[in-house]
Order: C-alpha cells, then structure tokens, then sequence
C-alpha cells in the first residue's frame, strides 16, 4: 500500500501494517532470534515490532497483550500515574519522553506493506491515545514521533541506528534539543548555574547489537556522533554526571548509549552529554541497561535512600524509555520514591 498524497487513509494503512509486525515478531520468537531483518541494511528488533502489533496495551486490555510476570504490573497507567502524583508531592516535576519505536519512523524498511511517497504516514495510533490519556491525567509527555518522523533522514544521518536497538548520535541531538526547548521554559530555569560547553562532530563505526545473533558480530556501522566536552587544551574532558543536578535523567539504555563506553558504543556523545551542552549543565543520571520501567525507578529510590537530602535539591525528573517498554517490560510496579 501507499502512503502519502494520493494514498489510501491512515486508518486503511494501519490494520495490515500491525499485521505483517505480528508476523514478523512471531517468526523471529519462533526462530530465537532477536532481530528482523528488513530493507537497505535496516535490522528491528522482534519485541519492538511485536509491542507495535498490539493496539491498544492500558486499561482491561493491559493483560491480554503485557509481557508483565504479574497480572497486576500489566498496566502502565497506574504506575505512572502514582509516580507523578509522589513526585507533585515532593515539588518535583515530570517529563515523559518515550523514544519512538524505530519501525514507527522507518516504517517502509520493515514492511511490505508501507510504500512511502511525499508524507510519511503515523501508524501508532495507540501511542498518541496514551500520551493523550496520560496529558489528561497531568502528565507532561514530549511526543518525540513527529518531530523524529520530520527529521528522520537528518544531514547528520539517520536518527536510528540500522543495525542497533537505539537511535543513533543524530537522534541523540535532536531528542536532546527538543528536551532542552521543553526545559528553558521552565520559570526555574533561569535561575540555575549554568556554563557553556564545547562540541563537535565526528566519525565512527559500530557493531549494532542486532547484528550479533549466535555470537557473531555482522559488519559495522558508520555513524556521525557529536563529543561534549568541558575545558580547554589538555584540561579537556567528558562532562560526568553531577549526582547534585537539580535535573534527573532517568530511564533504559538510551540513556547510556554513547555515553557509557563498552557495548554502548562511545563515551561523551550520548543523550546525557547532549543534555549537558543543551542546557550548559550536568544531570543526574539515573540509568540502567534493562527496562526503564521498574529496575530503573529502584535505582532511583536507592538514590533516595543513600541521601536523607536527595530530592531536597531536584526539581525535575525526566524518565524517558523505549516506548515498546509499555507493553514489552517485566512490568510496572508501584515504586516509592522516597524510603
């Protein structure tokens, strides 16, 4: 089918999309195998097509479609809800940011299904239902879809990786850009301590974790990452977080990706660094290799609990996470945030 001036409907565009992911998912579960091959290089990951299949993943039909361990983890809804109701409490603010599943912004490199003409189509009606939900609810999402979706072929290269699970160091700087225009705004913003950091683009290759099934890594990727520095000359260094910041970025592995060094790739170039140059200072990174849902949420309670002063000196949490997460995850738990 073919999307864009000229084309069928959304709405005609989408029911056989979720189909051929489902199949796609299925036959990758089936074949124990993570990643899904698909046009020009591009490799997505099973769960991720598998959690786009699905429709609507909240409210009753949460248990039918979670990969939650427990029946009462299913939903998102209430997990989110709690968290921003304890964090109002503290006086700390929340942005959602969910990364937008890759297959939703190169939709056409999965499916057969998709042609793309003059307008990329939007195929994940569910998500914009939930971000809406959630807005009622007085959660501050930031839909990164569009924007994405308009910038998805970006001089500096794709915002995805082909061959990995995360964006790429191009889809790092736009998040962050995005993110940081969220936060200027922000009354309290002004009165922060803030200090200009030095950037600037360069080369290199990796091998993308969906390259490496039984072990054996497929061939590399280039990529264009932007470096974050502080200092000048040798002086110079990464920006390391600042467990102080009145800012928390908290979340899965797209926080860490280029930024931590070892299989994420690169250090200095991810999305905390990004922030970082942004906003001219450094976050308290909250981050783990898994889900962003609940492991990530402990991690953050044990900060609370290691420092009786800790959210004394917070005024936002940003928790962004692969959006496949909402139905994808171990589950959501109701976390406390202070011990």
């Amino acid at each position: 089918m073919h999307a864009g001036c000229g084309g069928p409907d959304i709405d005609e565009l989408i029911e056989p999309f979720r189909t051929d992911l489902a199949r796609l998912a299925s036959d990758a579960e089936t074949a124990d195998r993570i990643g899904v091959t698909g046009r020009d290089g591009w490799v997505f990951f099973g769960p991720e097509l598998r959690h786009l299949s699905l429709g609507r993943f909240w409210g009753p039909e949460a248990t039918a479609v979670s990969r939650s361990r427990r029946v009462e983890d299913a939903d998102p809804l209430p997990a989110i809800q709690d968290f921003k109701r304890q964090l109002d409490d503290l006086g700390v603010e929340l942005l959602l940011v969910p990364v937008p599943p890759k297959a939703v912004i190169f939709p056409e490199k999965v499916s057969d299904t998709v042609t793309i003409g003059i307008r990329v189509p939007r195929l994940d009606p569910a998500h914009r239902q939930f971000y809406e939900q959630l807005r009622t609810d007085g959660v501050d999402v930031l839909d990164l879809t569009d924007l994405f979706i308009a910038e998805r072929f970006h001089p500096d290269g794709p915002l995805y990786c082909r061959t990995d699970t995360h964006w790429s160091g191009t889809g790092c700087t736009v998040a962050a850009a995005a993110i940081a225009d969220v936060i200027r705004g922000r009354d309290w913003y002004d009165e922060l301590d803030t200090q200009p950091y030095a950037a600037a683009w360069y080369n290199t290759a990796i091998t993308g974790d969906l390259t490496r099934e039984g072990g054996v890594p497929g061939p590399q990727e280039e990529l264009r990452l932007r470096g974050v520095v502080t200092g000048t000359g040798r002086d110079r260094s990464r920006v390391p977080p600042d467990p102080n910041s009145p800012i928390v970025l908290l979340g899965d592995s797209h926080n860490l990706v280029f930024h931590a060094g070892d299989d994420m790739h690169a250090t200095g170039a991810g999305l905390p660094d990004q922030l970082a140059f942004e906003l001219g200072l450094p976050l308290d990174l909250v981050a783990v290799r898994g889900s962003g849902a609940t492991p990530a949420r402990i991690n953050l309670l044990r900060r609370a609990q290691a420092d009786p002063e800790y959210w004394s000196r917070k005024r936002l949490v940003i928790w962004c996470f692969a959006a496949r997460e909402l139905t994808e995850s171990d589950g959501w738990r109701l976390v406390p945030v202070v011990p």
